[in-house]
């Protein structure tokens, strides 16, 4: 069943730096939010999509409960504050 979702490969190589990975420590918050994510049932989110991949891809919902749950967990609630300290700490924002 394919489902049309904006891909989010965390190992993927770039051009500075190297690694997602090298990012952040191993320490770091957003480490525990993604592998507390991973761990989470989210059968009910990807139900609600298309499951023949026509339309615009999506960013996963693992993606966007983990974006979430990071960004509550260091007090922002706001979505468009959400959204200005994800552009402030993207690569291509």
């Amino acid at each position: 069943m394919p489902q049309n979702f904006i891909g989010c490969d965390r190992e993927q190589v770039l051009l500075m730096p190297p690694s997602l990975q090298e990012w952040l420590p191993q320490s770091h918050l957003a480490w525990f939010v993604l592998a507390a994510v991973e761990e989470m049932d989210l059968a009910a989110f990807y139900g609600s999509y298309r499951g023949d991949g026509v339309g615009r891809p999506a960013h996963g919902p693992g993606v966007m409960v983990a974006l979430l749950l990071y960004a509550c967990s260091r007090g922002q609630r706001a979505s468009r504050r959400i959204e200005r300290a994800v552009w402030r700490t993207s690569p291509t924002g």
